[in-house]
């Protein structure tokens, strides 16, 4: 899964080694969900898609009518299912000067590396999370219909679980059995789904085994032939916006936040046709000027000073704030659910060291070096949806 790529530095005493143990440390700590996928490498100059094939099963029923003596029956057709990805590229870098590196107290390059191996280790765990919760087989707590509707009240509880297991079990997934332990499905969870599971008294942590065996990095307890593994990366949707008005508007287009936006809340409102609420009003979003903090609606409205501001899409709204409950993404799957794909030969992360001076012409009294991070080519999908169920579930408080 890493590589790297190094010339001579000659301010430091840290040799490569060093630097790959520091990229690989950083990054693996955040590794839950790129953990269980099914591996798929693409060889190299072939190209940067990759096609799963599974044949489909055959229907018991077409078997079941008795054979006619001396009859032979129609054959059936062999079918199957492809799934396709593509990877990509994400990278980062941080400069360091010859001055820095020199007297810094710290040793600049190696923490640099730590750094980036956590936050790219963050960006392949972002990516397979979200390819996982793309899917379509939900299970929301309490039996709700639409994610609007979750309540922090509507938790994560054992009975949920059950009904997972019993979703899986119906679709035939296939469960992770590597003659280490027990055959099980996999949980991935938030800390706070955890919380709320470990009051359970049927609840059994990891160090309450009655036998010895092999456990993943991060398992934390079971349930009913699952095994949970926590994550800090788990899936939370949130409210993609919520803010107030600065001022009063009378049939106006343009309206100005009184807060500033999230980096998350940026991405929403750069997208013209996003849709948000002012107070109870629908709205269009056409534009968006980030200096200004201003947004340009497709249709003029009338509001007063502190009205909200907010979208419909988290969990159930506060009728006076007009604020969503988060709602928490828990997933329990089978083996072979999902798959991950890299480029063979490179692995998903690469670290890059420019030594002062390789620049040439650009850094003519050898000023500057680099250290960079890569995800060389990676990306993850969706295998069998009915092998992984996502449960969306408030938290308590």
């Amino acid at each position: 899964m890493i590589n790297t790529t190094t010339n001579a530095y000659m301010n430091t005493k840290l040799s490569k080694t060093y630097y790959d143990r520091q990229l690989l440390e950083s990054a693996k700590t955040r590794f839950v969900h790129a953990t269980f996928g099914q591996t798929r490498p693409i060889p190299r100059n072939s190209g940067k898609r990759v096609e799963f094939r599974r044949w489909n099963v055959f229907d018991a029923n077409n078997a079941l009518t008795a054979l006619e003596e001396g009859v032979t029956p129609n054959s059936q057709i062999l079918s199957q299912t492809s799934v396709e990805a593509t990877v990509s590229q994400y990278g980062a870098y941080v400069e360091v000067s010859d001055l820095l590196d020199l007297t810094a107290y710290d040793q600049v390059i190696s923490d640099s590396a730590e750094l980036l191996g956590e936050q790219l280790g963050t960006v392949v765990e972002w990516i397979t999370r979200d390819a996982m919760c793309s899917g379509s087989n939900v299970q929301r707590a309490n039996g709700k219909t639409a994610r609007n509707t979750i309540s922090a009240s509507d938790k994560l509880t054992v009975d949920e679980v059950r009904k997972a297991v019993r979703t899986l079990k119906r679709a035939k997934a296939r469960p992770f059995n590597d003659g280490t332990r027990k055959p099980h499905f996999v949980c991935i969870c938030s800390p706070e789904a955890t919380y709320d599971l470990q009051s359970d008294q049927l609840w059994q942590d990891v160090s309450k085994y009655a036998n010895a065996e092999q456990i993943y990095s991060g398992e934390i307890g079971r349930l009913f032939g699952v095994v949970f593994v926590e994550s800090t990366e788990a899936k939370i949707f949130k409210q993609s916006l919520y803010s107030k008005l600065a001022s009063s508007v009378s049939n106006s287009n343009e309206i100005q936040l009184a807060t500033f936006p999230t980096y998350d809340e940026l991405a929403y409102l750069a997208v013209p046709g996003h849709e948000i609420y002012v107070g109870d009003q629908r709205c269009v979003i056409s534009a968006f000027t980030e200096q200004s903090n201003k947004i340009t609606l497709t249709s003029p409205i009338t509001a007063t000073s502190g009205t909200p501001v907010y979208t419909k899409d988290g969990g159930l709204l506060d009728e006076t704030t007009r604020k969503a409950a988060d709602v928490h993404a828990t997933l329990i799957f089978g083996k072979d659910a999902y798959g991950v794909v890299d480029v063979e030969g490179n692995g998903a992360l690469e670290i890059i060291i420019k030594p002062q001076g390789s620049s040439g012409t650009a850094d003519p009294l050898n000023q500057r070096g680099t250290v960079g991070a890569k995800v060389t080519a990676y990306t993850a999908t969706i295998l069998n949806d009915l092998w992984l169920v996502r449960i969306e579930h408030g938290v308590s408080a």
